[in-house]
Order: C-alpha cells, then structure tokens, then sequence
C-alpha cells in the first residue's frame, strides 16, 4: 500500500461511491482527509467510518462549485493537516431520466455543468496557488466515457468533456511547477449508474442502435467502487511523479488509458500557392467519412 503518511487531501464528492471509497483508501494508506459532499448526513457517516478504523478525517458538507465552499475545503485541510498535497474531484450527478438536446431545459443544463464543470474549475482553482506555494501536489478529476456521447444526454456529456480539456490545461500550466492534473474515467457500481432509471436508460440506448451489446452489458454490471479507488490513490501519491497530463480508464480488472486525440490528415496543399478547396472537393474528400 502507498504510504501517504503526512498527506492533506480533500475528496470532493467523498460522501458517496466512488468518493467514499477513494477517501477511505487514502485515510487506510496515512493520507488526512478533507470529506465533501451536499448531504450532511452522508459526510458525517464517511468521517465517522474512517476516523472509527483509525484515521484521520473531517467533513465540510456544501456544493464545491460554491467558491466560499472551495475556499473552505482548503483552509480546512491546511488547518488540520498542514498542507494540501491531493486533490480529488468525484462529484457528479446524473441526467433526468430520458434527458436529450430535444427535452433538456436550460436551468437543468446549467445545473449539470455546474456539478461537473463548475465543481472542478472553483477546487482547482483554489487549490493550485496553494499547490504551487508548496512546490508540488497532485489533482485527480473524474470524467467518464459518457463524454464521448454514446450514452446520450446533454450537461453531463458536455460537463465531463469540459473537465477533460481544463484538466489538461491545468497540467500543461502546473508542469513547471511541480503540480500534476490527471483524469480518470471510472466504471463503477454507484447511485448514478444502479437503479431502474439507469437500467432502462441503458436498454433504451441499446435499442436505438447507441450502444453495442458488449457496452451495454458492461454498464449494467460494474465492480464496486474499490475497484477504481487504487487508481485515485495512486495518482494522488508521491509514486506517481512525472504522471501529468493523462486520461485514465478504472473499470472493475480493466485499466487504460486514452491516447490524446491527433488529426488524422485526409488531403493538404500549400495555401500559399494553392485557393481555397472548393465545397465539391471537400464533399469528395469527406464522402464515407462516416461509418
């Protein structure tokens, strides 16, 4: 087990899931941590579990994309434990049940980015000066391969890709700096992805041809959350130095990586002595793009 003795870190969406076994984990291996989550109770019985195995942890209950709340996690965990050296990102809520582009509404959109987005952007925010004043520390956000669009909805799609582009940002400016941003999309047993509307959420996509059988059964049958928590405990420890700028994959024994998108060239010429491509060349160049 990574010794993480003399660690502060704070688990963002800690009370539930993925989260509380991520936090766990760290308390398990030294680490102190900061519990956050929007349901009191939740918070308080993870703090009551770990601190009643033995380690170090104490809760701050509040929506982290509330910038006084991120500001607060930090002082918090500087206060008890010394220092922040991990930063964790595991906050998330689903889709309304049959949410597309065609029944989502605008307040229900901006509800979805702010949870995932906006609770990524207030953390880092506050935490990397922190970091950088130190002279290192680690930042593990959660994305998912729903960014991807294969399995449907709006804000949560469009808010875990978001977190995937600020994610890489943030390591590209932190690198010089000794501080790591890395992603990891879990695929686990939680409150989003259990339940009759999660199950008929998946079917229906099957149905429509959105997602293979392969996929399908995989969503409806995932390991439990301390599959993937290894994978947060890691990046979050001092064994993962020079790990900056990845995009991870924990899903029960499977673990991955995804590659950094790059263009694929489909046609090129010098602009300089060449005009522009006419509308019919790109339309020939194009055609059975699509599979």
């Amino acid at each position: 087990m990574t010794d993480l003795t003399g660690y502060g870190s704070i688990v963002v969406g800690g009370s539930h899931g993925i989260g509380a076994a991520v936090a766990n984990l760290l308390a398990e291996s030294g680490a102190g941590v900061v519990v956050n989550g929007r349901d009191a109770d939740a918070v308080d019985a993870c703090v009551d579990s770990i601190t009643a195995s033995g380690g170090a942890a104490l809760g701050h209950s509040g929506p982290a994309d509330d910038e006084s709340v991120a500001q607060a996690l930090i002082s918090l965990c500087e206060n008890e434990f010394g220092r922040i050296d991990a930063l964790v990102n595991c906050a998330g809520t689903a889709e309304p049940p049959g949410s597309s582009i065609l029944t989502v509404s605008a307040d229900e959109f901006r509800e979805l980015m702010g949870v995932h987005l906006g609770t990524v952007f207030a953390t880092c925010r506050a935490a990397a000066p922190r970091m950088v004043a130190a002279g290192g520390g680690s930042i593990v956000n959660t994305s998912s391969f729903a960014y991807l669009g294969d399995y449907g909805g709006t804000g949560y799609p469009a808010g875990k890709g978001a977190v995937n582009g600020l994610t890489m940002a943030i390591a590209a400016e932190l690198r010089e700096h000794g501080v790591r941003a890395n992603v990891v999309c879990p695929g686990a047993a939680t409150r989003l992805s259990t339940g009759p509307d999660y199950q008929q959420h998946i079917d229906t996509l099957r149905l429509r041809g959105m997602l293979d059988d392969l996929s399908a059964d995989a969503a409806l049958a995932p390991a439990p959350p301390e599959y993937v928590a290894p994978l947060y405990a890691y990046l979050a420890g001092p064994t993962s130095q020079g790990v900056t700028g990845q995009m991870f994959v924990a899903a029960g024994g499977f673990i991955g990586r995804f590659d950094r998108p790059t263009p694929t060239p489909l046609a090129y010429r010098d602009h300089r002595e060449s005009p522009p491509w006419t509308v019919a060349e790109i339309g020939r160049m194009l055609d059975g793009v699509n599979p």
